[in-house]
């Protein structure tokens, strides 16, 4: 059994009691009990050696119980605690407020405001992954024997309403794959049947369909949706899809640290914050995906850099919305892996698929592949991908896997912000693992182009393919599908544009103007 500080249990109970649509706000504390025992499980602390990280710090402590009662003597009423922020989310009535602000170990009082929506297009009821499976070179896995045996998989969503009813997870629940399970929107749903079989919105199949893009298989039908059908999983629900705000944030961060608390080292979660509140004024702002605003991008961080684990990340579906465009958060930590998704047939970006910020530092999306409905469903596969990398070899720490998943990408090293580093490929990945040499050096060239117009040759392309106008290494001006003449490729030169990327799929060329 895993170590559970009673804080964390007793607010778990208050959760029960208060969940309602006020307004809530983040109390940051300024210091802990440092003799309070740290809040995880041994396994967690093995998992952190192995790794070389530390075993244990201040982020695992419990927050502090004499402040939460002081707290409660204001008529404030704490929901969740956060071990990671050293904070407390509750509802704090408007008279109390600013006493709140002057207790000696307040840090800060933040609101929570804004809108938490699942990164989805549309409901289905169905998987249709088999196209993506192919793309992704799913038969590479198999052919070793890579199944996600022995991995454990965290997954946050909005709800797992049929998953039990679901035929391509009935090999999940045959198996008792299923480790643990929480509601944090409905928590007495937790320990009972009734997490599967209450629908309360839409949204309540989405974490269905997530899960069945990890580990989903027929046998009946002889078809493979996810490429993890033997990991086992812990399940989280953070998100109520008719009660649309920022408000559910904290949900979010306890999901996560009750993985960490059990040791889980791989998450997919297909959820994120962005815009869209009925009140504008409480929506985010395009300069606040910096992966550094937002307290669940600040906790995605911490997951990454003290914790050891990998979050696989939906990119978010703004793409086609010219008032936004960008990435949401958490996809835009640095830390997380963020997938967009790609169209089936070019490999470039799908229009929905929401775009890297030009101001980050860093490469986001890191990677992409075919999804028709939302990058819910293209993250997911990238987790079964991430899964399959562990079981071969369970030593590769979450940075290490990043950047085996990066290199076996097919647009590697030439990532770009509209699709990252493109669709990472089975078989790159499996040499990557097995050898660190640089794979993609025999996928990848630079090709020098002066004026205008460049004459390219590309024998053995097909009759169509991608390009990437970009304005600087990584900043697409735009994409475009070109046809092949007699083996030539003629590109011209956009204002502005200081490379091309072309992607040929299994080869990718990079024509730097001059």
């Amino acid at each position: 059994m895993y170590q559970k500080s009673g804080c964390l249990l007793l607010l778990w109970m208050w959760g029960v009691v208060t969940a309602s649509a006020q307004t809530k706000y983040w109390v940051f504390f300024k210091d802990k009990n440092p003799h309070d025992a740290p809040a995880v499980s041994a396994k967690t602390l093995e998992n952190r050696r192995l790794q070389g990280l530390t075993e244990s710090d201040e982020t695992d402590l419990p927050v502090n119980k004499d402040y939460l009662k002081q707290l409660q003597s204001l008529q404030c009423q704490p929901v969740l605690a956060s071990r990671w922020l050293n904070a407390v989310s509750a509802t704090i009535p408007a008279q109390q407020l600013e006493d709140v602000k002057q207790l000696s170990f307040v840090e800060k009082v933040q609101p929570m405001d804004g809108r938490f929506y699942i990164a989805k297009t549309n409901a289905r009821r169905r998987s249709t992954m088999a196209p993506v499976m192919t793309q992704i070179q799913a038969d590479e896995f198999k052919k070793v024997g890579l199944t996600g045996k022995g991995i454990t998989i965290g997954v946050i969503d909005a709800g797992f309403f049929e998953a039990k009813e679901s035929h391509y997870l009935k090999h999940v629940f045959d198996n008792n794959a299923i480790l643990d399970k929480r509601d944090y929107v409905n928590p007495p749903l937790t320990h009972t049947d009734a997490f599967y079989k209450t629908q309360e919105t839409f949204s309540d199949f989405h974490g269905t369909e997530v899960m069945s893009a990890i580990t989903g298989t027929s046998r009946t039908e002889n078809t493979q949706s996810g490429l993890a059908i033997d990991a086992q999983f812990y399940l989280a629900r953070t998100d109520h899809g008719t009660r649309e705000w920022r408000g559910e944030e904290d949900n979010w961060v306890a999901a996560m640290e009750w993985m960490d608390s059990l040791g889980v080292r791989l998450i997919n979660t297909s959820l994120g914050y962005a815009q869209g509140f009925t009140d504008p004024k409480e929506n985010y702002l395009i300069s606040q995906m910096d992966g550094q605003t937002s307290v669940i991008s600040r906790a995605a961080q911490i997951a990454a850099d003290k914790k050891g684990m990998l979050v696989v990340v939906s990119a978010g579906n703004e793409g086609d919305d010219p008032s936004w465009r960008i990435i949401s958060t958490p996809a835009d930590a640095q830390g997380v892996l963020s997938v967009g998704a790609t169209n089936q047939r070019f490999w470039n970006r799908i229009g929905y698929s929401s775009i890297g910020p030009e101001y980050l530092s860093y490469l986001k999306p890191n990677v992409s592949c075919f999804s028709l409905y939302g990058t819910s469903l293209a993250a997911p596969v990238i987790t079964g991908f991430a899964a399959c990398l562990m079981q071969a070899n369970p030593t590769l720490n979450n940075k290490q896997l990043i950047q085996i998943i990066e290199k076996s990408a097919h647009l590697y090293p030439y990532g770009n912000n509209f699709v990252g580093y493109g669709v990472p490929l089975a078989s790159r990945a499996l040499g990557l693992v097995q050898n660190s040499a640089e794979v993609s050096a025999t996928y990848a060239k630079e090709v020098k182009a002066e004026g205008l117009t460049f004459i390219l040759k590309i024998p053995e392309a097909g009759d169509m393919v991608s390009l990437f106008h970009k304005k600087s290494p990584t900043h697409v001006l735009s994409q475009e599908i070109v046809r092949v003449r007699d083996g030539q490729l003629t590109l011209k030169r956009r204002d502005g544009e200081t490379r091309t990327t072309v992607d040929l799929k299994n080869e990718v060329i990079e024509v730097i103007w001059e």
